[in-house]
């Protein structure tokens, strides 16, 4: 059985009941959550062998972390328990025209203190078939940068496929290097590229006139953007980008394109109405090209599974994708009116 590995921070997740401001009353719903994370559970969730390997505190809140991992199916025995905090980060959920707001609480977290040396990527990547990173975790600071340096390096030299989910968050980079200097590098070694077009634009630095404030998406732009990319990087074998029509908070158009140069591939388009958290619909989107890309016959329908689990995360509070591959697969087949099944 083939082995996955996905390799980031988890956080605690503090969020206020359904969509009030924080602290409009004194209570906070806590879960954990976190890109890669996210993923693992997505794998393991569909069936496949997935392990998460992260740095978290030896205490009774990383125990707590590492359990829900574990009920998830997911393999934490590569885990390495150090450090004195666990990242956090606080939500609130948007509604209509009000968007969604996070405030990270994540400086000094144990992964961000890790460097490399801290991991034994032999090891862990020992029988490996896959493995998953994201620009998330190289924002968090210069030693987490250079430790995921250190394990796309590693993984490339044993041949593992390596994907990596673009994600760009402003609020992370700030310990003197960009996005593009270290994601440029970064990418270098990796097979499968995953993210939106704001990742690739502020992840990469690679432009293209792409309109994302209108709500109004334009395919043919997309097109460009993912050779523009193939051609600055001749290691990725395949892109796939997420297409998000934000016409609220609470309504999207849902939907992604692959361009595996030879062919630019357009998914279904999903109306997404009444969301009921977003937070992790890109998760869920890797999570399910990975399987898909493993598992079905065509890029064509490893797309088209990778945005119907995503659609069908939006409609789970959480950050996991709390979601089965019958479950993608009736959604593809058209079962999407919700109707109670009996």
């Amino acid at each position: 059985m083939k082995k996955y590995i996905t390799f980031g921070e988890i956080m605690l997740r503090l969020k206020p009941p359904n969509q009030e401001r924080f602290f409009q009353s004194p209570l906070l719903e806590a879960t954990f959550g976190g890109g890669e994370a996210n993923v693992a559970v997505g794998l393991a969730r569909f069936g496949l062998s997935a392990a998460y390997v992260s740095v978290i505190p030896d205490n009774s809140i990383g125990d707590a972390c590492i359990g829900e991992l574990k009920r998830q199916g997911v393999d934490t025995s590569l885990i390495v328990r150090k450090g004195n905090r666990l990242g956090t980060y606080f939500l609130e959920a948007g509604a209509n025209q009000r968007p969604s707001k996070v405030i990270y609480d994540r400086s000094h977290s144990a992964i961000a203190e890790a460097s490399p040396g801290d991991i034994n990527w032999d090891k862990i990547f020992d029988g490996v078939s896959w493995f998953h990173i994201s620009g998330i975790t190289p924002a968090i600071s210069l030693s987490a940068s250079e430790l995921s340096i250190e394990a796309v390096k590693k993984a490339r030299e044993k041949d593992i496929i390596i994907s990596c989910d673009l994600n760009f968050r402003k609020k992370l980079w700030k310990y003197g290097k960009s996005a593009p200097q270290v994601m440029g590098e970064l990418v270098k070694y990796i097979d499968i590229a995953i993210g939106n077009e704001e990742d690739c634009q502020k992840s990469l630095g690679v432009k293209v006139d792409v309109d994302v404030e209108s709500g109004r998406l334009q395919t043919e732009k997309y097109k460009e953007l993912t050779d523009k990319i193939l051609g600055l990087y001749p290691n990725i074998k395949k892109i796939a980008l997420t297409l998000r029509e934000s016409h609220s908070a609470n309504h999207n158009g849902w939907s992604a394109v692959l361009n595996n140069r030879k062919e630019f591939l357009v998914s279904k388009k999903y109306e997404i109405h009444n969301i009921v958290d977003r937070v992790g619909g890109g998760d869920a989107f890797a999570a399910g090209l990975i399987y898909g890309l493993n598992n079905l016959p065509s890029d064509k329908e490893a797309l088209e599974f990778a945005v119907a689990a995503s659609c069908f995360t939006h409609s789970i509070p959480g950050d996991l994708p709390l979601i089965s591959v019958a479950e993608v697969e009736s959604l593809m087949g058209g079962a999407g009116s919700g109707r109670v099944q009996r």
